[in-house]
């Protein structure tokens, strides 16, 4: 199983702003450079986050992009959703509850097994913060 370019991009734009989190908006431009992510493909990732809430901007010549909470606040479990969607490592096991239905589903051997790795996914990804992926930073600020 792999995440895509959009949960790998879009989680290191979220570290770069926690880490200059609270000074301010950081302009788009400033991020790709950092990161090395396309300037286009960074706007499309951080319009879900802004829509999802994860991040604000500012317009003008001292604009760009901030965290609307603190690092310590944000999980990546909230970044992967807003970038890709629920966490759903079968078809039949979206923690949604709108999986697609399977007819083997009511007696499928394996259906246990991808609900129990949906779950230990997301308790990973939902106990670990933005500030967690900044070590040595000071950005756990509430």
């Amino acid at each position: 199983m792999k995440f895509s370019s959009r949960s790998h991009y879009g989680l290191r734009a979220m570290v770069a702003l926690a880490r200059s989190y609270p000074r301010g908006p950081v302009p788009l431009a400033e991020i790709a450079r950092s990161e090395d992510i396309s300037f286009s493909y960074l706007e499309q990732l951080m319009a879900s986050l802004r829509r999802a809430g994860l991040v604000g901007s500012t317009r003008g010549v001292h604009g760009g992009y901030q965290l609307t909470d603190a690092p310590a606040e944000v999980t990546v479990g909230q970044v992967l959703r807003a970038l890709e969607g629920p966490i759903a490592p079968a078809e039949c096991a979206s923690e949604t509850g709108n999986s697609v239905f399977c007819d083997r589903e009511t007696d499928c051997p394996s259906k246990t097994f991808w609900e129990n790795l949906r779950d230990n996914i997301a308790q990973v990804v939902d106990a670990t913060t933005l500030a967690d992926l900044c070590p040595g930073d000071t950005v756990k600020v509430p």
